[in-house]
């Protein structure tokens, strides 16, 4: 059983009607690869619908797509290069579809005018493993013998310096 690590992944594609089936494809196997097979149909789903909607309605079809798994939420981010797309009207549909079927969404600009759209999927409980890390059992092989007490000499007090040195400097 693999441990909820932090995992990311990024990808550049330029959009067309091929490449959306095989994009969906590639983040599939990335999010089994993460563990995450329950996130496979709702993600998967979402980044099909940015995409189509981008293929359909964008002049600049060089895109953008970001995964972060937590832990606990899943984000993916889609983001593309035309400044002339505008969320509020061409992608008012797809918006409204990603809204009902995430946990969180949203979308902001970059500093070069263009946009991003992120949704969130959160795990459920039971579908992964604990964010608590297990201790490791130390196996035999790597165990070490602890160290057998010693006396230690007792020391005497610094020879040749009286005992009221201290006093005799205040």
């Amino acid at each position: 059983m693999k441990t909820a690590v932090p995992c990311y992944y990024h990808l550049d594609v330029e959009v067309n009607p091929e490449r959306v089936g095989q994009v969906s494809r590639i983040l599939a196997a990335h999010l089994r690869f993460w563990d995450l097979d329950n996130l496979i149909q709702p993600v998967c789903g979402g980044a099909e619908m940015l995409l189509k909607a981008i293929d359909e309605h964008a002049t600049d079809k060089n895109t953008s797509i970001e995964m972060w798994w937590n832990g606990q939420h899943l984000i993916t981010a889609i983001g593309d290069n035309d400044r002339a797309l505008r969320p509020d009207q061409e992608l008012r549909g797809c918006l409204e579809h990603l809204a009902a079927m995430s946990d969180g969404w949203g979308c902001c600009a970059t500093e070069t005018g263009s946009k991003v759209i992120w949704f969130s999927q959160r795990a459920r409980a039971g579908e992964r493993v604990p964010l608590v890390p297990t201790a490791p059992a130390p196996r035999e092989s790597e165990g070490l013998d602890v160290p057998r007490e010693e006396r230690v000499a007792q020391l005497a007090g610094p020879a040749g310096i009286p005992a009221d040195i201290l006093e005799d400097a205040r």
